[in-house]
């Protein structure tokens, strides 16, 4: 059924109360925090890769407490095991029957701090759930419920004792984003409430769980034109042409893009994708998401240049009037 205009508005209204919440715990990162939110209603999830002290894992819980949903936090550290994640099967003696106890996964914003810390094994453990929303254990599958969503947290300077995130995990975050350092006046600001040292908590809920998976249910219904789709197959195809790339995007990225688009469009207050929603969101989603060549790697040549020299040389459709 198409979006209609009062639908848009309401949606878009309603999107930027969400940010604007949020926001009052992430001060200056209004774009950021879209981003996020973003993800949120386009059923995909996080990764926050920054300095530390850049306010990553308040961001998350800021989302997480702007939801009137659950919410867990897992610390990742080298000796977490799966079962630490996804829960465990116990046998109830008293019960004569085995029974399942949830892991922390089972919330609907999941905060994943320093997800690359933990062992490659313990990290595979979040691909089924990221994917499906279903906890495979002793052969039973555990639904987790909607809305659902992984915001992931690593810091790309410290990488003694860490794991990198294997491709296949990678391609599961819709998006892959980082705040970075406040610009002048915001630090001030932040400086001259330092003793306010707990932001993120006084975040209070504004939305239920049910209002998010009604606007992610709206907002896949935003009508896209063939023509668009046909850009973003011509992007994803150059990512993988491309001399200094060794492995492109694939089509879950592909169709992440499609999906983040229409939330992207419709959080704009319309009913309809244009040309420049797929430019705003190709890079955060799908710059992680290609392996560079080694020799072009070490020579500097960074994923977000590419996939911005693949958007000035791919050419967009014309806009049509509806």
């Amino acid at each position: 059924m198409p979006v209609t205009q009062e639908q848009a508005t309401w949606f878009a209204d309603a999107f930027n109360k969400l940010v604007g919440n949020v926001g009052q715990a992430i001060l200056g990162k209004d774009e950021v925090i879209r981003l996020v939110v973003t993800a949120l209603l386009s059923d995909g999830h996080v990764l926050l890769e920054d300095f530390p002290g850049t306010g990553k894992t308040v961001l998350a819980k800021a989302i997480a407490n702007t939801l009137d949903g659950t919410n867990s936090r897992i610390q990742f550290t080298p000796d977490l095991l799966p079962s630490d994640v996804t829960g465990v099967t116990i046998y109830d003696q008293g019960k004569g029957i085995f029974e399942f106890h949830k892991g922390p996964i089972f919330a609907s914003i999941v905060l994943a701090d320093e997800i690359n810390r933990a062992s490659p094994k313990t990290q595979s453990a979040l691909l089924e759930v990221m994917e499906e929303g279903v906890v495979t254990v002793d052969g039973v599958g555990h639904a987790v419920g909607s809305p659902f969503m992984v915001i992931a947290t690593q810091n790309p300077i410290e990488q003694a004792g860490t794991y990198s995130l294997p491709e296949a995990q990678l391609d599961r975050f819709l998006i892959k984003t980082s705040l970075g350092y406040p610009d002048h006046a915001t630090a001030v600001a932040l400086l001259l409430d330092s003793g306010n040292r707990a932001r993120a908590a006084k975040i209070t809920p504004i939305v239920t769980s049910e209002t998010v998976t009604t606007m992610s249910q709206l907002a896949s219904e935003v009508f896209v034109d063939r023509s668009i789709m046909e850009y973003i197959s011509t992007l994803i195809t150059a990512t993988r042409n491309n001399k200094d790339v060794v492995l492109g995007a694939s089509m879950r990225g592909a169709m992440a893009l499609s999906r983040a688009v229409k939330t992207w469009a419709i959080a704009s207050g319309r009913t309809y994708v244009t040309p420049d929603d797929v430019r705003d969101l190709a890079v955060p989603v799908l710059a992680h998401r290609l392996i560079i060549d080694p020799e072009s790697d070490f020579a500097g040549v960074k994923a977000e240049d590419i996939v911005t020299r693949i958007l000035i040389d791919a050419e967009p459709p014309a806009y049509r009037a509806a």
